[in-house]
């Protein structure tokens, strides 16, 4: 019997794109969570495992050649799954060449980009004390949104962001897209986004792995809070 992956995880969209994965290629996962507002991800125990002390990450006993592996970072972990099942990578190179750029896209534009715009949207006004900056606001929405006028042009071509299949570039993608409301953005002129939101949003994997810990998800309250996320 395959012993289970450990997810190391929070439900934030960096967290769901590896609980996505494991739902969607069937592998069997045992879930540790890290609480982010307490801190657990300066733990010494997790560090050793992620040492840039962000989650998500795993460790899977059986690894390559059978030995154990932990890993960090959510976009190795995906590429690590995807050859480890020989699913959601594409069949050939070409194909896995365009689902790396995709990847990569998200990794160095969408996440960050995104990530901004949610903090200087929704966290920053209402810090104590609160910081309202308009530049940063208006830099980060329009940043945003000019990713999504990117992508919605991919997919008026593709029916999923890498070509006519789903894969791990959705999986890196959609759950960022999918708070685009939060980010200040509009799908009234990205059709195809929208088309793809629903179509990707609607997979029971997608839906189980977005679904793990939601309860838990909220937004930090106190200033002790804030400091542990955004000054450490």
């Amino acid at each position: 019997m395959q012993q289970p992956i450990q997810l190391y995880y929070w439900p934030t969209p960096n967290g769901w794109k590896i609980s996505i994965a494991l739902e969607e290629m069937g592998l069997p996962y045992r879930l540790n969570l890290i609480d982010i507002s307490k801190g657990d991800q300066f733990g010494v125990d997790f560090l050793k495992i992620a040492p840039n002390n962000r989650m998500p990450a795993i460790t899977d006993p059986d690894g390559p050649d059978g030995a154990p592996l932990s890993l960090f970072e959510s976009g190795a972990i995906l590429m690590y799954l995807a050859r480890k099942t020989g699913r959601f990578y594409g069949a050939d190179e070409r194909a896995r060449l365009q689902v790396d750029q995709w990847l990569m896209w998200q990794m160095g534009g969408l996440g960050p980009m995104a990530g901004q715009a949610h903090h200087f949207l929704k966290y920053a006004p209402k810090m104590d004390p609160p910081q309202d900056l308009p530049y940063a606001k208006d830099r980060y929405r329009a940043e945003v949104a000019r990713l999504y006028g990117v992508l919605d042009r991919q997919l008026a071509q593709n029916t999923y962001v890498a070509g006519a299949h789903f894969t791990i570039a959705d999986m890196a993608i959609w759950p960022w897209a999918s708070l685009w409301q939060g980010q200040q953005q509009t799908l009234e002129d990205k059709p195809h986004l929208a088309r793809w939101l629903d179509l990707t949003g609607n997979r029971p994997g997608v839906i189980a792995g977005q679904a793990l810990a939601l309860e838990l998800r909220g937004a930090p309250q106190s200033k002790a809070v804030q400091d542990l996320l955004f000054k450490r």
